[in-house]
């Protein structure tokens, strides 16, 4: 397949992880081709690339999106959000992220960022979850590795640690 001319190439300007970042971009180009190999945000991981398997999530405008499903193009402008977003500052994990760590919640690791991602929002939105409403939200990412047993239990605790830092602040 032949390579479009730069005129045929769109710079796609966007906020990555607080950073303004810009670079151009073929109009078929996935949002998740564009975050690693034009912008080198290697944090967001490449699955099936069809949406199914979550590994690619990332937060644009806040929200979880399938980053293979969405081209560079559509994030003109956007705030996009990856896992190395989520530490509070830099060497320090994110209640979320020190919860995974003490819950052993991954393993291989491959389909954490994208977990991480979906969570972060979800938590944002509902700092009490059963662990029922926490295996559906779930059901959107594929891990092959841990069982999920170990994800819930991190999610549940960092939940109860995001509740009880509400309440003593």
């Amino acid at each position: 397949m032949p390579r479009l001319s730069k005129a045929e190439r769109h710079r796609v300007r966007l906020t990555l992880n607080g950073r303004t970042v810009d670079g151009e971009a073929e109009p078929r180009l996935l949002l998740t081709d564009f975050l690693r190999h034009v912008l080198g945000a290697t944090d967001t991981h490449v699955g099936c690339e069809h949406g199914v398997c979550g590994a690619c999530t990332v937060q644009l405008d806040g929200v979880p999106a399938r980053a293979c499903l969405t081209l560079a193009v559509q994030a003109e402008g956007a705030r996009i959000r990856t896992v190395e977003g989520l530490e509070p500052e830099p060497g320090r994990l994110s209640i979320l992220q020190a919860a995974f760590r003490r819950h052993h919640a991954l393993q291989c690791g491959f389909c954490t960022a994208g977990i991480l991602m979906s969570l972060d929002f979800y938590l944002s939105e509902n700092r009490d979850p059963s662990e029922a409403d926490l295996r559906e939200f779930l059901s959107g990412h594929l891990c092959r590795c841990t069982g999920y047993v170990p994800i819930v239990a991190a999610a549940l605790d960092a939940a109860r640690r995001l509740r009880e830092e509400e309440h003593h602040a």
